[in-house]
């Protein structure tokens, strides 16, 4: 498949890249600045280009021609953007897509929206960290906004990584879920990046939640 990838040179991006390319597809990165990537080794099927997430002109340009839409944009590392930066994502993404023609996006959202109880989300727990709460429910009323606003030919999925997501193996085993968050026995919600990017391109080469949120945990 021919790929649009927003966010490649995050913690997520860069797997969803490797094991996007390991399977043969092609892969075009959008991203602020191309020449900061000139000196990343080439691959034949790896082209940076540059463009705007949050600009529907921008974003139509890019995917146009493109099979599917991958989004892994999250918050800059120098802490410039902000939370309202996921909202405009959300509409931009489905305004660019739509204008395009293009009918598949897939979007690595977070975990704060998962369900720990009925009506209770893991974001609005006690435990759950601060600093990130105002992003987590920024990702959570962007699913709304892929929910409620995303016409009917858009086949959208949103997945969300267990509680704790992290650099680690790639070993193709672990289990999907829902809008509950999923624990082991021994009551953690984990998930490597490797199997994260796993489960993704599996859901890209084989749809299974069309219009839908799943989750990714061992």
């Amino acid at each position: 498949m021919h790929i649009v990838l927003f966010g490649s040179s995050g913690m997520i991006g860069q797997r969803i890249v490797a094991e996007a390319l390991t399977r043969g597809h092609q892969v075009t990165a959008v991203v602020r600045n191309p020449a900061k990537h000139s000196g990343i080794a080439a691959h034949s099927n790896l082209t940076y280009v540059q463009g705007n997430i949050i600009d529907p002109a921008s974003v139509a340009q890019v995917v146009a021609g493109h099979d599917a839409v991958i989004s892994a944009v999250g918050p800059a590392r120098d802490g410039s953007d902000q939370p309202a930066m996921i909202l405009h994502t959300a509409h931009a993404l489905i305004q660019g897509l739509s204008k395009a023609g293009v009918k598949r996006l897939l979007i690595v959202g977070g975990a704060g929206s998962l369900e720990v109880a009925p009506g209770l989300h893991l974001l609005d727990t006690p435990e759950f960290p601060a600093v990130v709460k105002p992003f987590a429910a920024a990702h959570r009323d962007a699913l709304e906004v892929y929910r409620k606003e995303a016409p009917a030919n858009l086949e959208w999925t949103y997945l969300s990584p267990a509680g704790v997501i992290a650099p680690g193996e790639r070993t193709g085993q672990f289990r999907l879920g829902t809008d509950q968050l999923l624990i082991d026995e021994q009551g953690r919600s984990h998930i490597s990046v490797e199997d994260f990017a796993v489960a993704l391109l599996n859901e890209l080469e084989q749809p299974q939640a069309i219009r839908q949120r799943i989750t990714v945990a061992y």
